[in-house]
């Protein structure tokens, strides 16, 4: 019963928190993969080069910060077309995902996860950030319907108010 209440608490409190399962990146990684890139652009394979772009990708749109999102979605929008498999291609489409989850921009992201799920239907990770993005729908839908419902209470209080008070 104890499990239950706690669990009860942590739906309720990762509703209002917004909470999720996708990981962030700090400030220090994405550095860390910039300089990656920078040494591995001296002369390195292309294969190298493509593995350190892929990882600063991964960095940039798991950050906390919105500029480098809107950076790691740019990188990966200009990859896309290069993609010669269909893994690379997964990755991308759900780096895509991630970023644009991140933004907020939660139907771009489902579109793009979906196409993952295409590729690879049983994929865990992607299933699991199809879940986020339905939660965070969901979430936005039931705040909007508070925000309309308060409205119209004050807008309809408002009225009878007046009402109440040009008939003394």
């Amino acid at each position: 019963m104890e499990a239950k209440f706690g669990r009860f608490f942590d739906s309720v409190g990762s509703f209002f928190t917004g909470g999720d399962q996708i990981p962030w990146c700090e400030s220090d990684i994405v550095a860390g993969c910039e300089r990656e890139v920078a040494e591995a652009s001296k002369g390195s394979s292309d294969e190298l080069k493509s593995e350190c772009i892929m990882r600063l990708s991964w960095a940039l749109v798991h950050s906390r910060r919105a500029e480098d999102v809107q950076r790691g979605i740019a990188m990966l929008e200009a990859s896309l077309a290069g993609s010669s498999s269909p893994l690379q291609m997964r990755e991308k489409l759900y780096l895509l995902a991630i970023g644009y989850f991140r933004t907020g921009d939660y139907s771009r992201s489902r579109q793009l996860v979906e196409r993952c799920l295409e590729i690879l239907p049983e994929w865990r990770q992607a299933l699991t950030l199809k879940k986020a993005i339905e939660d965070k729908i969901k979430k936005d839908g039931v705040v909007g319907i508070g925000i309309t419902a308060t409205a119209v209470g004050l807008l309809a209080g408002g009225i009878a108010a007046a009402l109440s008070a040009r008939k003394k």
